[in-house]
């Protein structure tokens, strides 16, 4: 999957600081601008619809510069939504503290996505609200999707609901196209150190019905 290219609002918004004592990204925000950009991988449902957002996401520091209970304050409740949390949580240990640190202070970082202008010139704006508009009633084909196969595995499916369950998956557009764009995926997150994440792309293959991920969760992710 290739993934789209991403702005940072290079500016943090720190609440409960003293002046001139506040955390820094090592390296300063210019290395927090390339340290995100390098390390974003455009969600697949974003990328193919061409959807951007400003996404502000909310975490705390601990005493060593972990990032704390990240959460979005701000976005379009879409995949964005949950890339911006993961690559934050991904700066971890990054940080530079001044002393005295109060851990219970709030950071919000502005994150702008842009997608792949090369491959959107025909986007239009309705049509990227509708598919916004439209990613919560897939989340839940998709749970019916993904609920059915975890049943299989373990005994328990109602295998006389497959053929829809595969007529839901056509219309999801779960072919392998899509299952190869979601390992390429989850390859970045693992070589950038993130196997959680890889993980979890490659159980959510194994949970649409396809074993092409097998291999990786038995070797990655059974430990």
């Amino acid at each position: 999957m290739r993934s789209g290219s991403l702005i940072l609002l290079a500016f943090i918004i720190l609440t409960a600081f003293k002046a001139n004592a506040q955390p820094g990204f090592k390296g300063g925000a210019a290395a927090l601008d390339r340290y995100l950009t390098d390390h974003i991988v455009y969600p697949e449902y974003a990328r193919q619809n061409c959807i951007s957002a400003i996404i502000k996401v909310k975490f705390r520091l601990d005493s060593v510069g972990n990032v704390k209970d990240a959460v979005v304050l701000d976005g379009p409740g879409i995949d964005l939504d949950d890339e911006a949390i993961r690559v934050m949580k991904m700066t971890s240990g990054k940080w530079q503290l001044p002393p005295d640190y109060n851990t219970n202070s709030n950071i919000v970082l502005p994150i702008r996505f842009v997608p792949d202008n090369a491959r959107c010139t025909n986007a239009t704006s309705a049509g990227i609200a509708a598919a916004i508009a439209n990613y919560q009633s897939r989340q839940e084909l998709q749970n019916a999707v993904t609920n059915y196969y975890k049943n299989k595995y373990t005994g328990a499916a109602d295998t006389t609901k497959e053929a829809q369950i595969i007529i839901l998956k056509k219309q999801l557009g779960y072919n392998d196209d899509f299952i190869a764009d979601v390992l390429d995926q989850a390859s970045k997150k693992l070589k950038q150190g993130d196997k959680d994440g890889a993980c979890e792309d490659w159980n959510f293959i194994r949970n649409i019905g396809s074993d092409k991920a097998d291999g990786f969760i038995a070797k990655y992710c059974l430990r």
